[in-house]
């Protein structure tokens, strides 16, 4: 049926580090509008396991997703991708 080892993974940038081991990634995605035909942009929040607490606002990351970590994280940070300036 499905693959076992296949994870999913995103990209997004970093919009709270505040929390111990934690961090806040919002997501963008691009769907097309069914009447109008226009592309909207459409946002959502994550919140991923970051072990060392390597992240920092505006950073651009790529997550994984992974087993229930805690209530509302079950995403793990990857790799950073784009340090923020």
């Amino acid at each position: 049926m499905g693959e076992r080892g296949a994870k999913k993974t995103l990209e997004g940038v970093v919009v709270s580090d505040k929390m111990d081991k934690t961090v806040v990634i919002r997501v963008e995605r691009l769907i097309k509008h069914p009447r109008t035909g226009k592309y909207i942009r459409r946002k959502a929040k994550f919140m991923a396991h970051d072990e060392k607490n390597e992240c920092k606002i505006n950073d651009k990351v790529q997550i994984v997703q992974t087993r229930p970590l805690s209530k509302h994280k079950n995403w793990r940070v990857l790799k950073i991708l784009e340090r923020a300036e």
